[in-house]
């Protein structure tokens, strides 16, 4: 269906990005350039509601790709409250040091784009789009957020603000091979997703981004 809306659009840049390629099982290794999946919890970290979905259009690279290369400590296992609540009645806890790995990661830094988004409606709204897009604005213009939004990893926090008309994506094409779009989640709220992948394409700076269903 077509949107009689424009996108809506957000400029967002950071020292360091890493927005890791699920191939790598060890080591993080980033993608080039942001994925779909990471501009669209960074517009979710900026505005939520129950009510819509952010439809990434186009991802355009704002500044040239650099990396670099660090060695962190992470841990290995994976907390959640059920663990917590689990050592609250039965005893225990958690020591870091002995669950600690040294792993390398390989990210990007300096980074900036402009994330291009439409609102779709989920079937229960019944409210206008443009109440929603009028909102997102609001906040994008005024600093606003849920939550600390992030390039990838939440270590790298970010900044973003609304395009000035002067942004121009670098002149770089390449095929970047699958990338991540999204994870289509089964619909028994049970949280288990299935990875969906595209085959991306920098066009002179910009990403295109297909739809879920429509990726080649």
């Amino acid at each position: 269906m077509d949107d009689p809306y424009p996108p809506l659009q957000v400029k967002v840049w950071g020292d360091f990005a890493c927005f890791t390629r699920p191939e790598m099982k060890v080591e993080r290794v980033s993608y080039p350039v942001m994925t779909p999946s990471a501009a669209r919890g960074l517009l979710e970290a900026i505005f939520w509601k129950p009510e819509f979905d952010y439809r990434i259009l186009a991802i355009e690279v704002l500044r040239p790709i650099r990396y670099f290369s660090i060695l962190r400590n992470e841990v290995n296992s994976r907390q959640s409250d059920r663990v917590a609540i689990a050592w609250q009645r039965d005893g225990g806890g958690y020591e870091a040091s002995s669950d600690r790995a040294q792993r390398h990661t390989l990210a990007l830094r300096d980074v900036a784009y402009l994330i291009s988004a439409r609102i779709e409606l989920r079937p229960h709204a019944d409210a206008d789009p443009a109440k929603y897009r009028d909102q997102f604005r609001r906040r994008v213009r005024e600093g606003r957020y849920f939550a600390p939004p992030f390039l990838g990893c939440r270590e790298f926090s970010c900044a973003f603000g609304e395009p000035d008309g002067h942004e121009q994506p670098i002149d770089l094409s390449d095929d970047l091979g699958p990338m991540l779009l999204d994870l289509d989640y089964v619909p028994d709220r049970s949280g288990r997703g299935r990875p969906r992948f595209f085959h991306a394409r920098l066009d002179r700076g910009v990403l295109h981004v297909p739809a879920m269903g429509q990726e080649t």
